[in-house]
């Protein structure tokens, strides 16, 4: 067996990869340990290869869930969006603010700067990573002993950054929760978040035919409201708004779609003085698609709007703005870009990210019950929480 470690880092993803340049930064001797043949899988695909890797708004925790809503507090106003964006301004990356505060690189598979930014430091800092090794056994004495497909190593202290279930088609797996289990850690119940909401077949009967179709709204739920795109799949749901929602859907429950947030309540009633022989779909279609206002439109009175009351035009635009949906479920961990729940954000310190029970053992990144919102939020708590426990190390 090798000489110990000082950390070993479970995990060369986003999370892992920044706790060990910074550990390394402090003179630490650090081993990454990965299962896939390469590292930073997730960050290579996000943003659709230009990688949304933080967000301006990033150090507000009311935009992270988690079942302690303070926790994420610590480590975001600690080390901010602002400490990673010097970093990829010192790496001469390009970027850009897209919307809503969103930073992604500028260029076609330009998240590969990012994963290249994060070996570069974590060479410069001594960080020796392994890839295909695999995982099979941890243990704890005097020192923890991981047992892998090429062989044991020690180390004082513990990372796990293994990521949680989303994407497996990247490698995601539930180690986390298996090594937090061995020692008694707590877990908040997971569930896929960041995903497309799937429907009914009655539901799916109108949806279908506007599949491709997407349009602004508000969408509601639970207390949650985002103004985001929506878009009509064959399968459901799906586009930001509804992403952002997913998050805070509990099953059963009901969401809320306003489908035009720029129209007033009594928006029809007023149309009808100007056009009092148009029918509700007509006047629809001058502030909705064709495909969409018709879709809704079936669902409401009939008949020239000059021949309704005005009561029945707000009820109707009433309908338009609230338009509830019970999703049935939603399409899984497979499409899933994050997973709500994970380690219980109690049993761990809120500034180093340290087992509060288990010495040594940390959990960092979306391991954790700490999820951010849509664009950019995940990638700073990876970055936040991968530093706050690089210090403790």
């Amino acid at each position: 067996m090798a000489a110990p470690y000082d950390a070993i880092i479970v995990g060369a993803g986003a999370a892992g990869l920044y706790c060990a340049l910074n550990a390394g930064q402090h003179g630490r001797r650090v081993l990454v340990l990965d299962h896939n043949a390469e590292v930073g899988a997730k960050i290579l695909i996000s943003g659709g290869g230009r990688c949304n890797f933080t967000n301006l708004n990033a150090n507000d925790p009311a935009r992270f869930l988690s079942a302690n809503p303070h926790f994420a507090r610590s480590a975001l106003t600690r080390h901010t969006q602002h400490d990673f964006i010097a970093l990829v301004r010192k790496h001469g990356i390009a970027y850009y603010e897209k919307t809503l505060g969103q930073l992604f690189c500028d260029g076609a598979r330009s998240s590969a700067k990012i994963v290249r930014m994060l070996l570069d430091e974590c060479a410069a800092s001594g960080v020796e990573i392994r890839t295909n090794c695999r995982v099979s056994a941890v243990s704890k004495g005097e020192r923890f002993t991981i047992e892998t497909s090429q062989g044991a190593f020690e180390s004082n202290a513990l990372v796990i950054a293994s990521g949680a279930l989303s994407i497996p088609k990247l490698g995601a797996t539930g180690l986390a929760y298996d090594i937090a289990k061995q020692f008694n850690v707590p877990i908040v119940a997971t569930r896929p978040g960041l995903v497309p909401l799937t429907f009914s077949d009655a539901d799916l009967a109108w949806m279908k035919p506007l599949s491709g179709v997407s349009a602004e709204v508000i969408a509601r739920c639970n207390g949650a409201t985002f103004r985001e795109a929506a878009l009509v799949t064959h399968r459901g749901l799906s586009g930001p708004a509804i992403l952002q929602v997913s998050s805070y859907w509990p099953p059963s429950d009901a969401i809320e779609i306003d489908w035009a947030p720029d129209a007033p309540e009594d928006w029809l009633a007023q149309r009808k003085r100007e056009r009092p022989k148009a029918q509700i779909k007509s006047l629809l279609s001058e502030i909705l698609s064709d495909r969409l206002a018709g879709a809704l439109s079936s669902a409401l009175p009939n008949g020239a709007v000059g021949d309704l009351k005005d009561a029945a035009l707000i009820e109707a635009m009433q309908s338009v703005k609230r338009w509830r949906l019970t999703p049935t479920g939603s399409e899984g961990y497979a499409k899933a870009e994050v997973t709500v729940g994970g380690i219980c954000a109690d049993a761990l310190s809120q500034k180093t990210m340290e087992a509060r029970a288990v010495p040594g053992l940390f959990f960092v990144g979306e391991a954790v019950d700490v999820t951010g919102w849509l664009g950019g939020y995940n990638f700073q708590w990876a970055w936040s929480s991968g530093w706050a426990a690089a210090q403790a190390l």
